[in-house]
């Protein structure tokens, strides 16, 4: 099972990615949207923003996300590190429920291309 250490570890190498990324991936990384992130087998929350093509996380906490941010994300911990490793393809794991995605219509339209 992946750590707290570990997944954060995973949001920052895919904030980096999303950065370097060119062309139609930065267009819709380029979203200013909150953001969260829930790991449920660790029971925890990332809290952020995606801005300027990066994810900027403020906060860490315990549990279920306190707000309901504009995009929302959940996933093992064991997933995200994968899916950040390039060992899992996040539109099947989407597809497949093992990861969910909540945002906007006009967000997920925008968001397809990172997919």
């Amino acid at each position: 099972m992946a750590t707290i250490e570990e997944c954060r570890a995973a949001l920052d190498k895919l904030s980096d990615n999303m950065a370097a990324s060119e062309g139609e991936v930065r267009g819709a990384a380029a979203l200013d949207r909150s953001l969260s992130c829930r790991i449920t087998d660790l029971d925890i929350t990332f809290a952020g923003r995606l801005k300027d093509g990066r994810i900027e996380v403020v906060d860490t906490y315990e549990g279920p996300p306190r707000e309901k941010a504009q995009i929302r994300l959940t996933m093992t911990g064991d997933d995200l590190v994968a899916m950040v490793d390039g060992e899992l393809n996040f539109a099947k794991a989407w597809g497949s429920g093992r990861v969910k995605l909540e945002a906007g219509l006009r967000d997920l339209l925008r968001l397809r291309s990172l997919l």
